[in-house]
């Protein structure tokens, strides 16, 4: 699976008393996929994943995929400190037709998170995955970094094919690129403009083509109908060789990440302000690193406010100033006060679509 570009960290809406609401969900997906991004991150950190329980979790995967263009990638975010459960979201994403999981470092049991365990548990774990994985590295909120090293040694393995880094490091990027340079390349399928191409466009190119023949009845009378011919795919694609697809995490470094070897970017600040991040990426790939700078000058402060300074709450108001639904985060997540919403209203009167 193709990895490049932008891809929204998506909110989970919910109700005021914390139920979740899935009519916002499907209209927060149906614009995402009106957008230029290249696909979207549901249940990562942005999507409130640790605040579900199992059920709600494979409830907001089927309405975030039957909702999505299928020329959008989508990612589900699966991880759980159990393998055992992280294999059973695994097996729920594939049958939802998801393109990759994206799956966190377990970190709950700290001290006995060593090398030797997240090598044990990523292995199994894409031993056993119908999907591939992407690792998922987020120290400000597991409080443990991946170390380069062992990123080096999964990347080895043939169905983990790349890693969002959230640490906001460009250097830490760069460095997981040199690291996984090495790594086995693979061929993914993309389209004539090589964009990536999902399991999904292909399922609905494939067209039941109907042939007229010759059927004759008990009594003798000959009759035609209509059998459907073996499906055939009408999306014309090509290959394009890929190696370990490292994924930035920071609205704050899109453009030095990208200059230091990275894919593309998930991204919580692109659920409220996809457009703008996505600017970032389009002067990069045209070569235009005076605009690309621009543009990434111009989301820092909102970055940092919005997504550093207030986190989930945040980047749901932010959603609701730019016609996503964002609500309330869930408790024990607070909502903002009047006068953070202000702060950030004043942050964005520039940037909205």
């Amino acid at each position: 699976m193709l990895l490049e570009g932008i891809f929204p960290a998506i909110t989970t809406p919910f109700y005021p008393d914390g139920r979740l609401y899935f009519r916002k969900l499907e209209h927060n997906v149906d614009r995402y996929s009106r957008t230029p991004v290249a696909g979207m991150a549901v249940l990562g950190s942005t999507g409130e994943a640790v605040m579900l329980g199992d059920e709600e979790t494979r409830d907001v995967l089927r309405t975030a995929r039957s909702a999505g263009a299928a020329s959008k990638v989508l990612l589900a975010g699966i991880g759980r400190e159990s393998l055992s459960e992280t294999l059973r979201l695994a097996e729920f994403a594939a049958d939802q037709r998801y393109d990759a999981v994206l799956v966190r470092t377990p970190h709950f049991y700290g001290p006995q998170m060593q090398q030797a365990a997240m090598l044990t548990y990523y292995r199994t774990l894409a031993d056993n995955s119908p999907l591939p994985v992407v690792l998922y590295s987020i120290p400000k909120f597991t409080h443990y970094d991946l170390p380069v090293a062992v990123v080096a040694e999964l990347a080895q393995h043939p169905n983990i094919i790349g890693i969002k880094d959230s640490s906001g490091s460009v250097e830490r990027i760069a460095a997981l690129v040199a690291a996984t340079r090495n790594a086995p390349r693979r061929n993914v399928e993309v389209t004539p403009v090589f964009t990536a191409v999902t399991a999904r466009m292909l399922e609905e190119s494939m067209l039941a083509q109907a042939a007229l023949v010759p059927l004759t009845t008990i009594g003798g009378e000959t009759l035609s109908a209509a059998i459907p011919a073996p499906a055939q795919p009408s999306l014309k694609t090509r290959t394009k060789d890929v190696g370990f697809q490292v994924l930035s995490g920071s609205a704050e470094t899109i453009l030095p990440s990208l200059e230091a070897g990275a894919s593309g970017a998930v991204l919580a600040l692109a659920a409220c302000l996809p457009q703008t991040c996505q600017e970032v990426y389009w002067a990069w790939k045209d070569n235009d690193l005076v605009l690309a700078a621009e543009k990434q000058q111009r989301i820092l402060a909102a970055s940092s406010l919005v997504a550093g300074k207030y986190g989930i709450a945040g980047i749901k108001h932010a959603c609701d100033l730019n016609g996503y639904y964002g609500g309330r985060p869930r408790l024990p997540l607070l909502p903002l006060d009047a006068a953070a919403q202000e702060e950030i209203a004043q942050a964005l009167v520039t940037l909205r679509n």
